[in-house]
């Protein structure tokens, strides 16, 4: 039932997401407002995002979800890839996010603008997102630029649901990355085929030149808990807020499974690969 529910929520057709549009379009780009047409990743849920950032639209009978918004610069973009589909942007009810860097926050002020939906973050984001107060220990913060500041309507907490009508997200705490990392997942269904879909936040260990992850310690073991975290979680479909991350191109394109029940533990191992070699190459 709640798959015909969902599906009724989708124009009749929606001939613009097309992956190979969006492959002729992005080639040789990924940049994080290079804008890209939207796509169609399975049942219920699309990217509209750019060449380079994934924003996802969870479409529902009772209007819809966007996860991340990419830059300011995208927005127009991101808009624009609401309208292509059928849908209107004012149909958004709720954006959600990874986490408060510039490349997935920075438009979500815009965002909420042209779609009047209520944002909800976690509290360590929401320092960010809402107050301009950048993580004391944050890996980045000697290199990040403030994002347009937005007003948080929820605070969420670590596995909370997120409803909206038949769409069911569940939160999940993600820090390391940045503090207020936060994953994503949910049922979605395609017919009477259904999938547990990750939105699973970056994992890599990405700092300013100063910083080193060797001295400390307690923010290393902070994200090798959330890459075990990552791993542990039932995963059908994998996506990440990089799209690259996840060979998202690849796996949309037919080259690489879309499905596949160890996309989050392989995604992990390889950010765990990342991480070691980070840690032995500080140590020479």
């Amino acid at each position: 039932m709640i798959g015909a529910m969902l599906l009724a929520a989708m124009p009749a057709a929606t001939p613009p997401a097309d992956v190979a549009a969006r492959a002729r379009q992005c080639a040789g780009k990924d940049g994080w407002s290079d804008p890209a047409p939207p796509v169609r990743i399975f049942g219920n849920v699309y990217d509209i995002g750019t060449c380079g950032i994934t924003v996802l639209l969870i479409a529902g009978p009772h209007g819809h979800i966007v996860i991340d918004a990419a830059t300011a610069e995208a927005v127009p973009s991101i808009v624009g890839n609401i309208r292509r589909l059928g849908f209107r942007p004012q149909d958004v009810k709720l954006l959600l996010m990874s986490h408060s860097h510039i490349d997935h926050a920075g438009g979500l002020a815009a965002l909420r603008r042209a779609t009047g939906a209520k944002l909800l973050a976690s509290a360590a984001a929401r320092e960010v997102i809402e107050r301009g107060r950048f993580a004391g220990d944050d890996p980045q913060r000697d290199i990040l630029s403030p994002v347009d500041r937005v007003p948080v309507a929820g605070v969420l907490t670590d596995g909370q649901p997120v409803t909206l009508g038949p769409i069911r997200l569940t939160a999940h705490l993600t820090p390391g990355h940045s503090p207020d990392g936060m994953s994503w997942s949910w049922r979605s269904c395609a017919g009477k085929i259904c999938r547990t879909v990750v939105f699973a936040d970056s994992l890599s260990a990405v700092s300013s030149d100063a910083y080193r992850f060797r001295d400390h310690p307690a923010y290393v073991a902070r994200l090798r808990a959330t890459i075990a975290k990552v791993a542990a979680l039932s995963c059908d479909i994998v996506l990440t807020p990089h799209p690259a991350a996840s060979d998202m191109a690849e796996r949309l394109a037919g080259d690489k499974p879309l499905v596949d029940p160890n996309g989050c533990r392989a995604y992990a191992a390889a950010a765990t690969r990342r991480l070691d070699k980070r840690l032995i190459d500080e140590a020479r």
